[in-house]
């Protein structure tokens, strides 16, 4: 079992070498971690946020455990130097298509979400996001016009079968919890999620046990807020899924406790390829304070067991080290305390070993 560690920029190291401490205390046989450097750290050594050997790191493992990515002093390269181009480029050359960001308040954090507590202990909900379409990676560039006046311009376009094969990913996903899913789109003034409607309802015809409704976009922030109780999986395109990923994990009540995995078609020995990040950020504000909290790295380390390892046991098992880590009071800044990267680290791993 090869895991490549790639930590990146900011707080990314230290929130990744905190999860690696939990793969390591489990023990598990066979386990190889092996790093390499990407984002802005890489571009200062290589000359380019993701280098070959890097790439070549990630395709000849069956994990990749990613930190971060992110500097401001890089805000003035080339968008293609930019520490940001590692995760795209990442997620395209190892076709990571579809993402897996879970969203649930943990018990006792009610109070630390923007809604009111008994909205707040509603939450569990898993976001389905497709990764590698969109104006992400769609046409783009500048020009001036006749008028003089820049303007810029990206394409938002999916093609059918980019639509479908995250939709079964979905179903399959809401299938496997409570068998529903809504398909976020804005296709009253959106050709490109006219399709994915379309395509979305008719692969719905392979999952009779799954009900399915539609919301557009704006209407899915909304009642993301108000009744965020009523989602249980949710799928919907790179764009939207990035903004109300974003938007679930402070209805939950913080950042720092989200985790994702990015997955694609090839399969390993154990289970499905994949890379896991938690989802906030490089945040340099607060690099080598210790002030990052770690459980959303130590989550996606929970979720690379069980997706690429096939160790569902392991994963339940870091999964309640931290819930209960969370429900003896320990509280990293972001939630109020005053417990650091290391000492949040420490209690995740105590409970493993104790």
């Amino acid at each position: 079992m090869k895991i490549a560690v790639f930590g990146g920029d900011g707080i990314g190291p230290e929130v990744t070498r905190q999860a690696v401490r939990v793969l390591e205390t489990l023990d598990l046989p066979g386990l190889t971690l092996f790093e390499g450097d990407v984002g802005a750290v890489a571009y200062r050594r290589h000359g380019h946020p993701l280098p070959e050997e890097t790439l070549a790191m990630a395709r000849e493992a069956d994990a990749v455990l990613f930190g971060a990515v992110g500097d401001p002093a890089c805000d003035d390269l080339p968008r293609e130097h930019r520490p940001e181009q590692a995760i795209l480029g990442l997620r395209s050359e190892l076709g990571l298509f579809a993402n897996l960001r879970p969203a649930t308040t943990f018990g006792g954090l009610e109070n630390m979400s923007g809604l009111r507590p008994e909205i707040a202990r509603e939450i569990d909900m898993l976001i389905v996001r497709e990764l590698n379409g969109d104006v992400y990676f769609g046409e783009k560039g500048t020009h001036t016009r006749t008028d003089g006046q820049r303007e810029g311009w990206d394409r938002m376009s999916y093609a059918e079968g980019e639509v479908r094969r995250i939709a079964h990913v979905a179903f399959a996903a809401a299938r496997g919890r409570s068998g529903r899913l809504t398909s976020v789109d804005k296709a009253n003034v959106l050709e490109t999620s006219q399709l994915w409607r379309d395509v979305v309802c008719e692969v719905a015809v392979d999952y009779p046990d799954v009900e399915l409704d539609h919301l557009y976009v704006d209407n899915a922030a909304m009642q993301m807020v108000r009744a965020p109780g009523q989602f249980d999986t949710i799928v919907t395109g790179n764009l939207f899924g990035d903004i109300l990923s974003d938007q679930a994990s402070m209805c939950v009540g913080s950042i720092g406790l989200l985790p994702s995995a990015s997955l694609g078609e090839r399969r390993t020995a154990h289970g499905t390829f994949g890379l896991y990040e938690p989802i906030h950020g490089s945040a340099p504000d607060i690099a080598g304070q210790g002030r990052a909290n770690p459980l959303a790295a130590i989550l996606s380390a929970a979720m690379l067991l069980r997706h690429s390892l096939g160790r569902e046991d392991d994963a339940r098992s870091v999964e309640k080290a931290v819930a209960d880590t969370l429900a003896d009071g320990l509280r990293g800044f972001d939630l109020g305390g005053d417990a650091s990267t290391e000492r949040l680290g420490d209690a995740v791993v105590g409970r493993l070993v104790g």
